[in-house]
């Protein structure tokens, strides 16, 4: 599979989100990425229900909705019918993973987990089997821009490693401080899909930067 590429709208302009949409639908891009924050799991508040059911009357592409929440389980219904296609919970802010994970795919949407940077890989061996997806922050969550941690190649590596090694088919994201210079070096390690931000929207053709990431080979 080639790899995917899903912009994160964290970094997009709020003040044209009907014409940035618009780009991403005319892109190269795979999914829309959607990080819901809460200010409580992470230190800043994002979008809400309202925001999403928005992007999906807008978007061509399926919405991939990352939660950093606490208690996220409180709300998959209703993120389900806001339009998430996929949908990413937190490793460290569900108590009860599996359950959450099958409640997710009972919904209609693919499920996901996703790691902080100093969650360890091996925490995920007994639900690897049960997830669609495995997102690895390459940075602490909360904020857009940040820089990227090397430590984070090593942990895809050892994140593909345990896949291929369990009955897993589950594809690895990656997100945070990604970059043209990075990108082949997470490719290498392992990463399916690249999510980006600023890299993406701090461009004067954004669209054009979505074409360079997704046209990265592993040359």
């Amino acid at each position: 599979m080639r790899h995917l590429i899903a912009p994160s709208v964290l970094s997009a302009n709020f003040g044209h989100l009907s014409a940035e949409i618009e780009m991403l639908n005319h892109s190269l891009a795979d999914w829309i990425h959607v990080d819901v924050m809460d200010g409580v799991f992470v230190p800043n508040i994002s979008f809400g229900f309202p925001i999403i059911k928005y992007l999906k009357s807008v978007a061509e592409k399926p919405l991939d909705v990352h939660l950093m929440i606490v208690k996220p389980e409180r709300y998959f219904k209703e993120f389900k019918e806001s339009g998430a296609d996929l949908l990413t919970i937190q490793y460290e802010a569900s108590t009860h993973l599996h359950r959450s994970i099958h409640a997710i795919g009972e919904l209609g949407m693919l499920p996901g987990v996703a790691i902080n940077p100093h969650t360890n890989i091996l925490l995920l061996e007994d639900i690897i089997a049960d997830v669609h997806h495995v997102l690895v922050m390459s940075v602490n969550p909360g904020f857009g821009g940040q820089r990227f941690i090397e430590h984070s190649l090593a942990k895809i590596a050892q994140l593909k490693e345990l896949i291929l090694d369990s009955t897993s088919q589950a594809l690895i994201e990656v997100d945070g401080g990604i970059t043209l210079e990075n990108a082949p070096q997470l490719l290498r390690a392992g990463a399916d899909i690249l999510v980006a931000g600023h890299t993406i929207f701090s461009q004067p053709d954004p669209s054009a930067m979505i074409r360079q990431l997704k046209e990265l080979t592993l040359a």
